[in-house]
C-alpha cells in the first residue's frame, strides 16, 4: 500500500501519478484565485461563503496530501524539514491556527497562502534545468555581483562629489548617493533623485551606458547557461534510453 501511495505521489511519469500533479496544480490555482477574489472589497455574505467553503476544501486535499506525503517518504524529518515540506505546511497551517487564535493577530500570516505556488516548482523539470544553469555560472554570476557592488559605490562616490555642492540635501553624503547609484546603474531611473550640474550629467551619461551592462550580462549569462544545461538533460536522456 505504501508503494502503491509513494508511486501515486513521488512518481509523475506514470499515468496515475500524472493526473494526481495535474489535480493538485489545479487546486493550487483554484486556491489562489480565491484568495486573490477574497482581497477584493464588496465581496457579499454569499461570495465569501463560497470562498470560505472552497478555501475549507483546498485545505483539507492539501492536508491529506502533506501527510501522505510524510508517510510515503523515506526519511520523514527530512522531508518535513526541507523546502518543500516546509512550503507545504505553510500552506495549510494558517488555516488551522486561526480555529485557535484571534484571527485580527493572525492576519499577517495569510499571506503564506501564497507559498502554494512555489509547490509547482516540484511539478517543473525546468527547476533541474535552472539549477544545472546555476552551477555553471555561479562563479561567473560572483563576480559579477562583486563588480557590481565596486560599482555601485564608485557611481555613488562620483556623483557625491559633483552634486554635493549643488543639492546638498538629496546628495549630503555617499550613502546618501547610493540609492541614486542603484536606480542609474540598474537603469530604472525614478526621477527623484537626479543631477543638475553638467559634470553630474556627463557623469550620469557615463554610469548609464556601464548601466546597461549590468543588465544584460546577467542575462546573457543565465541564457547561455540554460542552453548548455537543456543539451546536458537532453545527452542524459539519450543515454538512460
Amino acid at each position: 500500500m505504501r508503494e502503491k501511495l509513494k508511486e501515486l505521489i513521488e512518481d509523475n511519469t506514470t499515468k496515475s501519478g500524472r493526473l494526481f500533479d495535474y489535480c493538485i496544480q489545479v487546486l493550487i490555482l483554484i486556491a489562489l484565485v480565491s484568495f486573490s477574489i477574497e482581497t477584493l472589497p464588496g465581496n457579499s455574505i454569499q461570495t465569501k461563503q463560497i470562498l470560505l467553503w472552497i478555501e475549507i476544501f483546498c485545505v483539507i486535499v492539501f492536508s491529506i496530501e502533506y501527510i501522505l506525503r510524510v508517510y510515503v517518504s523515506t526519511n520523514p524529518l527530512k522531508y518535513i524539514f526541507s523546502f518543500y515540506g516546509i512550503i507545504d505546511l505553510l500552506a495549510i497551517l494558517p488555516f488551522y491556527l486561526r480555529a485557535a487564535i484571534d484571527l485580527r493577530a493572525l492576519r499577517a500570516f495569510r499571506i503564506f497562502r501564497i507559498f502554494r505556488t512555489l509547490k509547482l516548482i516540484r511539478y517543473n523539470r525546468a527547476l533541474r534545468r535552472f539549477h544545472i544553469a546555476a552551477q555553471l555560472v555561479k562563479e561567473e554570476m560572483v563576480l559579477f555581483f562583486i563588480i557590481t557592488l565596486i560599482l555601485i559605490f564608485l557611481s555613488a562616490s562620483g556623483i557625491y562629489f559633483f552634486e554635493n555642492d549643488a543639492q546638498p540635501k538629496l546628495f549630503s553624503s555617499i550613502f546618501h548617493s547610493l540609492w541614486w547609484a542603484i536606480v542609474t546603474l540598474t537603469t530604472v531611473g525614478y526621477g527623484d533623485t537626479y543631477p543638475i550640474t553638467i559634470g553630474g550629467k556627463i557623469f550620469t551619461f557615463f554610469v548609464l551606458i556601464i548601466g546597461i551592462g549590468v543588465v544584460t550580462v546577467p542575462a546573457g549569462l543565465v541564457a547561455t547557461a540554460l542552453t548548455k544545461a537543456r543539451i546536458i538533460e537532453e545527452d542524459e536522456r539519450e543515454k538512460n534510453t
